[in-house]
């Protein structure tokens, strides 16, 4: 009986091999969990023809929004783990939805296989043209002196530039009351207007009123400088250390996809982010691809289970209602 079952054991990690050497050999499908025409969508749809080159399959892009991008990576977390339903993880989707959610649809550490991180997109303090600041420093006096009739706005409670607020908002230690749109394009709107002091955007979505002078830019809130404001100082560089928020992308596929495949598609991951072309692209759009040491399985899921437990602690210190 033992022999058997041995046998049987053998074949089956056999056929799995196999099959897993083969992928793909149909075309696989990438959720982006959030609408078309956002800044995760366009990047996804600038690496997608270049991954499909890779796999030798087509890379067919599908947009399943809802409840914060959760919708969709539920989707893939519940699908057959063999390789050919991705997800393109985000900040919301598998970090700040665990606190954010009073029953989130998956456990995002424990639910699905971390592929890669792939790119950050930077974030950027900005402030109403007449704001009585021009840098980090004079920022933080003003809104100490000022955070009772002071007003910060986002694109909607729980979506990156209002948690990267909250996360700014704890670490000078103020109170700020925060004004949740329906979307990004309405926030800018108010900004410009002067309805509200200050926000957290996409470097990239705020460039346009910032190069205008309709907004002032205060700095970074990623680790690096970006290309799309080269002369921009972080908010490390001017006295906040150890301050960093940035909105990450990365792959995931379901629970129990056999390593082969993960492995697979995170070669294929990183020599898509390796090539010239992609990455420059990628630049233009103001994104960054992550460096080497953080393209593995094991940095990505550590990284995910520090993300979850850093937004954990904001959502919480900000009294954040969970939905």
């Amino acid at each position: 009986m033992h022999r058997l079952l041995g046998a049987l054991a053998a074949l089956a990690f056999a056929a799995t091999s196999a099959t897993a050497q083969s992928w793909p050999t149909r075309s696989v499908t990438l959720v982006v969990p959030l609408a078309a025409g956002g800044g995760s969508d366009v990047l996804a749809r600038v690496f997608a023809p270049r991954l499909s080159e890779i796999l030798g399959q087509a890379v067919v892009i599908e947009n399943v929004g809802g409840a914060g991008g959760m919708i969709g990576a539920a989707r893939v977390a519940k699908a057959e783990p063999d390789g050919y339903q991705i997800v393109l993880g985000t900040l919301g989707t598998h970090a700040s939805s665990q606190s954010m959610y009073q029953k989130p649809l998956y456990n995002a550490a424990n639910d699905f296989e971390p592929v890669s991180l792939i790119f950050d997109m930077p974030l950027v303090l900005t402030v109403r043209k007449d704001f009585p600041a021009n840098n980090l420093q004079e920022f933080i006096a003003y809104t100490r002196a000022n955070q009772d009739k002071m007003q910060f706005g986002s694109s909607g409670v729980a979506g990156t530039g209002h948690l990267a607020c909250e996360l700014l908002n704890s670490a000078i230690g103020v109170k700020v009351t925060h004004i949740p749109y329906r979307g990004g394009g309405p926030a800018m709107q108010d900004q410009v207007a002067g309805r509200i002091d200050y926000q957290c955007p996409l470097a990239s979505v705020a460039a346009p009123m910032i190069e205008s002078g309709q907004i002032k830019a205060i700095a970074l809130m990623s680790k690096d400088r970006s290309p799309i404001f080269p002369a921009l100082a972080t908010m490390h560089e001017q006295g906040l250390t150890d301050f960093e928020s940035s909105a990450w992308n990365g792959f995931f596929l379901p629970k129990g996809t056999p390593a082969p495949i993960v492995e697979k598609l995170r070669q294929a991951t990183i020599a898509a982010m390796d090539t010239p072309a992609v990455a420059q692209r990628f630049k233009d759009l103001g994104a960054t691809m992550v460096p080497p040491e953080k393209r593995s399985t094991e940095y990505f899921k550590t990284f995910v289970g520090s993300e979850i437990a850093k937004w954990t602690t904001i959502v919480k210190a900000a009294n954040i209602p969970q939905q």
